[in-house]
């Protein structure tokens, strides 16, 4: 670590974000697997307490920009998936592959800017190690009718 090194939970808390329990799965999957240097989230829901704030559509139900703040709570969920694996964030090298799903009304094509929730959550948790290579994807439906769905793909040491 750097003098300037700053703990991603540290960051976090500057934030005003602290990283949730994992969420149980909701099928037969776990929530994050490392093989070798890498740590694979499943697909993490914008879950808060076990439930989900909002559901529907974005572009109907649910609008985009309470969609980007779900992303980035999807994205904090993954985070407590990856440390619930490796044990300490700081162990993350970096964000390698970020993959969105909105659950989108057909006329919606906003998905960048949604999942840019979680993507920035992830710039300001890591740096230019949160830089990521990414898809954000538009669906019909998401599990349990939710509207953002975000997957997690890191490089650790």
């Amino acid at each position: 670590m750097t003098a300037d090194f700053v703990h991603p939970e540290d960051r976090l808390a500057q934030l005003g974000l602290t990283l949730p329990e994992v969420a149980a799965p909701v099928a037969a999957y776990v929530p994050a697997l490392r093989t070798g240097n890498y740590v694979y989230t499943a697909g993490q829901l914008p879950m808060v307490d076990g439930k989900l704030p909002m559901t529907g559509k974005v572009g109907a139900e649910v609008t985009a920009e309470d969609a980007k703040a779900l992303a980035q709570r999807c994205a904090l969920n993954a985070l407590a998936a990856v440390k619930a694996e490796i044990g300490d964030l700081a162990l993350v090298r970096r964000v390698v592959k970020v993959v969105g799903f909105v659950a989108s009304d057909p006329g919606f094509t906003g998905q960048p800017g949604v999942i840019n929730g979680a993507s920035e959550l992830l710039g300001e948790v890591f740096g230019d190690a949160g830089r990521h290579a990414r898809s954000a994807v538009g669906a019909a439906v998401l599990p349990l009718d939710a509207p953002v769905e975000v997957e997690l793909v890191v490089e650790v040491v």
